[in-house]
């Protein structure tokens, strides 16, 4: 492949990123997208349920298979390495788009809040929860998580070069701050479905698991990350056991 192509393939991998990611929001807010999480159901919820479960299972081994790095060392004798990255966006967005095709709702009412108040809470977590998904995934490098650095350096005719390992300000008070995010993108609704409730536990479930394996990866990459593991929380916010938080240590997304 020439470098425009390479720089090409990652931008347009990039663009429909962004495409999917605003979808995704529109999909799990229910507004602005022709179908929803909670559209009307068109089948028996017994089918729907399997349907949804192989479409979240085929998205979660995508997703986890293709961070591997063993799959990333068979995945670059296919595709140049500075397309990696790009490659897995790519294969995100298009799991995440057959989701939303093929999902199907199942119907059902868990808790619909009635009071003001408490639907603005929820719907401001809704909106906080996307927000801090997107800064965390700059305070580190929104670039290079999504293969555009890579692309670009590529084109420049410069090497490929990891990033440092750091501690950006959300990552010293958890280490997994776009997971929080997704956390509250996904729970926080003044109308928690059947259809919702499952999305999220199954989501819920899916990063909980991810992590063990990511920071596995980590610790084997980068020495410091098993320091920094001891030092600060994974998820819920908290003193850290030491006062004293290492010079490096960066979160890499999955």
């Amino acid at each position: 492949m020439g470098r425009i192509f390479i720089f090409l393939y990652g931008a347009a991998s990039y663009i429909l990123f962004l495409a999917t990611f605003l979808y995704a929001i529109g999909f799990i807010g229910n507004f602005a997208v022709p179908k929803s999480m909670d559209s009307p159901a068109v089948d028996s919820w017994q089918t729907a349920l399997l349907v949804d479960l192989g479409l979240l299972s085929l998205f979660a081994l995508q997703h986890s298979i293709m961070a591997r790095p063993a799959f990333k060392r068979i995945l670059t004798q296919v595709v140049p390495a500075p397309a990696e990255r790009s490659t897995y966006v790519l294969a995100s967005s298009l799991a995440l788009l057959l989701l939303f095709w093929q999902w199907r709702p199942i119907g059902g009412t868990v808790w619909d809040v009635q009071n003001e108040l408490g639907r603005m809470l929820l719907y401001g977590g809704f909106a906080f929860g996307w927000l801090l998904v997107l800064t965390a995934t700059f305070v580190i490098n929104h670039f290079d998580l999504f293969g555009l650095r890579q692309v670009w350096r590529h084109l420049q005719g410069q090497p490929q070069a990891g990033l440092s390992f750091a501690t950006p300000f959300l990552y010293r008070i958890v280490r997994h701050p776009l997971y929080v995010g997704w956390f509250f993108a996904f729970w926080c609704t003044p109308v928690m479905t059947v259809t919702h409730l499952f999305f999220a536990l199954v989501t819920t479930a899916y990063i909980l698991v991810a992590i063990r394996f990511e920071e596995h990866d980590l610790m084997a990459a980068l020495p410091e990350y098993a320091e920094y593991r001891r030092q600060v929380p994974m998820i819920v916010p908290g003193m850290p056991r030491r006062a004293a938080v290492p010079p490096a240590a960066r979160a890499a997304g999955v």
